[in-house]
């Protein structure tokens, strides 16, 4: 069994863990039931200890008991004690005491008492003080029975235990009073403003040296005096608690999320209320009524063959301490009802299904707490009633920038700099870059570290990049991936003058931020995502007329144009490279206007032939169009205009055949026409004697013309992953061949003339049908065994001399 002592700290802990929702008025009611209830406990120890009723039978007989007039026995009894009273004897006399003899025996007298008792006393007389007791546990259990029913308490519960949390968390005093300091700081330096101006204008002249003195240091403090550290300051929250206030937050997001879809709350307390009255209204009717029916002599009538006595005069001991009682308890519950009265007028009166912080943020400074509604709105209402810090210090909990900041805290404790620099690497364009991927946040600590030269966030939320971004002095590159960035306006200002890359990867055309286009400074300038409306799918870059300094322009989208905007950096653009996933890119007018342009690149934009824009563009040098639907080149004569052209892209397409006519690209020094369906190479092809890198594979050749030899200044040759059965021996006067790539196709034979490739230093022979390799092969001096590629097979079937050659040239 549990003791009573326990039952009683039951009650305690759970009266003090809800009387925050406990208005002053509901706790103001709970002593009245206590005063209520001790009256009904009062009265029933009475009816329990005590005799109810002593009857005496009348001498005086009457047809009905309602005729018969118990007057006589009181005044009989008062007429008896005067008369003792007057007469003093002179000395002691005994008498016996003699009284009216009834003939009645003691168990007669308790049968006629409790007859009498059960039969002719009023029932509200009997039982006022548990009527009382019963009332008052209705109204006990009604101010309560939101706190047990399943559908409201599991949810008071639960804001009741992160209220508490809420206002008892470290974090709610260290953003109050860091908000209470920005303010105060805002504040002084405007009365120091104020101060200064009015100075002025009393002394005029003779005090600006002064003034400027005191607005000097209301920026930045004297160094020879130290200004001691406030004691108010919060002390920086250490990761534990960083760690609870961040759980508290999304506790704070899940419960509001779940209570303000319904109105239970509020239609339940106004039920239990509504209830009440209902009560009061009631028990103050009936026993206004029924009072009067306490009497103190009763009139009761026996059958007189019981007793030989049919009429006897009864007197209830306890009906005028009832009576008095009954008084008091009028009054308790009239003013218990006043009470319940002024909680509905307090629950219709005012609009309880929305709550304004409009307060609390002029209080706190704190500017993005939202207004809540129905439920949640309600309970805040309630506490508000018990105490309005509550409210104030829960809200913190609401700030979307409150929240934030602690991320920020959470995150400098996570991400050291020593952290950080443990990720430092060499990126492909040989820059020291700090990657971070799918953080909350951008931790403080990376603005520590200075020798960065890229910065790459990909999926990084809530990125804003503060003034301290000037400390990495080395920061030439940033790419931004999946992760919309705010820029602060010192921190704008400096990348506007040392970021020369800038790389951005977004979902929708509405996240390239506005700031990229002030970036005056900035050198190339990469674009990944969606740059098309989608109502008119039309381009809709905005104009880059500020990037002055733009020479890279790269797009991964889905272009049917090429965007106008890139005409306002047409005289600087140096370099254009599109990537359009498989849309075909059909206008290309922009694209004459790029006159300066010397690397173009079209790849996956469904081409079918090369854009005649491309013609027109007199300093071109390099034209990739990879992964297009290229069939035919006829049109490749009108690519002699662009006189500097070096190298020329027409891989991963379908070409069958390439013209004569490319003979008239005389300063072409690259031609990669790999991964196509060509079946045999043009004699003319070999005209261009300018060729240094020459990529034919993954095709269906079956051979090559002898007249390979002609291109003696050809240093890259690749015809791997074909079908050629045999190689011209011409190939092997190509002397400055430094890659030779013949993987994969259907070669038996390797001619010995491969040691007049003196400057060799890769061979690839895998996959093809050689039995041995020529031992004339040693004659490449520069080629070892990393740059020999062929069958394991071939290289033990080598000379141990030859291979021990090899060795050593390698080691």
């Amino acid at each position: 069994m549990i003791p009573v002592g326990e039952f009683r700290n039951l009650g305690t802990e759970q009266n003090q863990k809800f009387r925050v929702l406990k208005p002053w008025w509901d706790v103001f009611s709970e002593y009245l039931c206590v005063a209520m209830l001790m009256i009904g406990v009062f009265g029933c120890t009475l009816q329990l200890t005590q005799d109810k009723i002593a009857c005496l039978p009348s001498h005086f007989t009457s047809p009905t008991p309602e005729a018969i007039d118990c007057s006589h026995i009181r005044t009989y009894r008062e007429n008896e004690t005067s008369q003792t009273t007057l007469v003093k004897p002179s000395k002691p006399i005994i008498r016996e005491v003699v009284g009216r003899k009834n003939n009645l025996d003691i168990h007669q007298y308790v049968f006629v008492n409790h007859y009498c008792y059960e039969r002719f006393v009023h029932w509200y007389a009997k039982f006022f003080p548990y009527l009382v007791v019963i009332h008052t546990m209705i109204f006990m259990v009604a101010s309560s029975f939101w706190f047990k029913f399943p559908g409201t308490s599991s949810k008071i519960e639960l804001f009741v235990t992160i209220l508490g949390k809420c206002f008892d968390s470290p974090w709610t005093t260290r953003a109050l009073s860091e908000v209470s300091e920005e303010r105060g700081e805002e504040k002084l330096v405007s009365w120091r403003r104020n101060t200064m101006s009015k100075d002025h204008s009393d002394r005029g002249a003779d005090n600006e040296e002064a003034t400027g003195l005191l607005r000097s240091s209301s920026v930045k403090s004297n160094p020879e005096k130290k200004a001691p550290e406030p004691q108010s300051t919060p002390s920086v929250l250490d990761k534990k608690e960083g760690e609870q206030a961040k759980a508290l937050f999304e506790k704070v997001k899940k419960f509001r999320t779940h209570v303000e879809e319904a109105d239970i709350l509020r239609v339940m307390y106004v039920l239990q209320t509504s209830l009440k009255v209902f009560k009061f209204l009631l028990i103050i009717i009936y026993t206004a009524v029924l009072v009067p029916h306490i009497e103190i002599v009763v009139r009761c009538y026996v059958p007189p063959d019981l007793t030989g006595f049919d009429i006897y005069c009864c007197n209830h001991n306890k009906a005028h301490l009832f009576s008095k009682l009954a008084y008091c308890y009028i009054f308790f519950v009239g003013v218990y009802g006043i009470l319940c009265i002024y909680t509905l007028y307090w629950l219709f009166h005012r609009p309880l299904n929305e709550y304004s912080f409009d307060q609390v943020r002029l209080e706190t400074g704190i500017n993005d707490i939202p207004d809540v509604k129905n439920d949640f709105a309600f309970l805040l209402h309630l506490v508000d009633q018990y105490d309005a810090l509550y409210s104030k210090r829960f809200a913190v909990f609401l700030s979307e920038v409150s929240e934030s900041h602690l991320h920020q805290l959470n995150l400098n404790h996570e991400w050291t700099a020593k952290k950080l620099r443990a990720r430092l690497a060499r990126n492909s364009s040989n820059r020291l870059e700090l990657h971070l991927l799918m953080l909350p946040g951008l931790p403080d600590t990376v603005f520590e570290i200075p020798e960065v030269e890229s910065l790459k966030l990909e999926q990084v939320k809530n990125v804003i990049i503060p003034a301290s971004v000037a400390k990495l002095e080395s920061l030439k590159e940033l790419s931004l991936i999946y992760c919309p960035t705010k820029l602060q306006l010192p921190a704008l200002n400096h990348l506007k003058e040392h970021l020369k890359i800038l790389r951005l990867a977004f979902e929708s055309l509405e996240e390239v931020p506005m700031w990229m286009y002030t970036l005056h400074g900035l050198e190339e300038l990469d674009l990944n995502g969606p740059l098309t409306n989608e109502v008119s799918r039309s381009a809709s870059l905005d104009s880059l007329r500020e990037l002055r300094a733009l020479r890279v322009l790269t797009l991964h989208s889905t272009l049917s144009k090429i965007p106008p905007s890139i005409v306002d950096v047409a005289l600087q653009l140096q370099r254009l490279n599109i990537y359009n996933d498989g849309v075909k890119l059909q206008a290309f007018s922009s694209l004459k206007k790029l006159n300066n342009i010397v690397s173009l690149e079209l790849v996956g934009c469904e081409l079918e032939r090369i854009p005649s824009a491309v013609f027109s563009l007199n300093n071109l040098q390099e034209l990739d169009l990879k992964e297009n639907k290229l069939t035919t080149v006829e049109e490749i004569l009108s690519l002699q205009h662009c006189r500097r052209l070096v190298t020329l892209k027409l891989w991963h397409n379908k070409i069958t055949y390439i013209p004569d006519h490319i003979s008239k690209l005389h300063s072409l020094e690259m031609l990669d026409v790999s991964w196509n369906k060509l079946r045999k190479l043009p004699i003319r092809l070999f005209h261009c004697t300018n060729l240094r890198h020459l990529d034919v594979s993954h095709n269906q050749l079956t051979s090559l013309p002898p007249e390979i030899g002609i291109l003696q200044g050809l240093q890259f040759f690749s015809a791997a992953f074909n079908s050629l059965e045999m190689l011209p021996e011409e190939l092997f006067s190509c002397k400055r061949l430094k890659t030779l790539a013949l993987g994969n196709n259907c070669l038996a034979y390797l001619s010995p003339r491969v040691s007049n490739l003196a400057q060799l230093v890769r061979l690839e022979m895998k996959g093809n049908r050689l039995e041995s390799l020529p031992h004339e092969i040693t004659d490449c001096t520069l080629l070892t065994v990393s740059g020999l590629i062929v069958d394991d097979n071939l290289l033990d079937l080598l000379p141990s001399g030859v291979r021990s050659r090899l060795l050593s040239v390698q080691s």
